[in-house]
């Protein structure tokens, strides 16, 4: 799996919180513009929150398995039989699992966030491609990371992102609401 995939499929999973606490969003004024090309670095906080998302059975570690299933859910499964390639690679001491210091030691050599990685975000929620995200499509994606989530409360999370009012969540907006707590590096 290239580095831009694997930084695609971390970054998937640790913004999600942002969809389910639209009270930690960004402001509807704040513009991107200075974002094309950036990269960004996600904070411990965020890092740990995808972590724990892959250790699904919580022992500490993620299992090739956990780390299949967990990219099955977001609709990556065509990269599963790549997840030896990246054990190989992130797994340091070499005991099958990755712990938590070595997804962080990872997702530091990966050098951040790129744009075009929260672009590859977008599109994993946007299902049916038209260019924006719907609640229906907050809601399956939610439903297939393993949240659970009412129609109404996915339409407040777009609510709470949309600044044109269309009820949808564009390219724009959600570039906005992912850039919220990371820092240029």
């Amino acid at each position: 799996m290239s580095r831009a995939s694997f930084l695609d499929f971390q970054y998937n999973l640790s913004q999600r919180k942002y969809l389910r606490k639209p009270s930690r969003m960004f402001s509807r004024d704040r513009q991107n513009s200075g974002l094309k090309g950036a990269i960004l670095q996600p904070n411990d906080d965020e890092m740990r929150q995808v972590f724990d998302k892959f250790d699904s059975n919580k022992d500490g570690k993620i299992s090739q398995q956990e780390y299949k299933a967990t990219m099955k859910a977001l609709g990556m499964g065509n990269f599963v039989h790549e997840v030896p390639s990246i054990f190989r690679v992130v797994d340091l001491d070499g005991d099958g699992f990755i712990d938590f210091k070595e997804f962080m030691e990872a997702q530091n050599k990966g050098g951040g966030i790129r744009t075009t990685d929260i672009q590859s975000a977008f599109r994993a929620f946007d299902r049916n491609g038209d260019g924006k995200i719907s609640a229906e499509e907050v809601k399956e994606m939610l439903g297939r990371l393993g949240e659970r989530c009412s129609i109404e409360d996915c339409r407040r999370m777009v609510r709470a992102v949309d600044t044109d009012g269309d009820d949808m969540v564009n390219m724009d907006e959600f570039m906005t609401m992912m850039t919220h707590s990371l820092r240029h590096v």
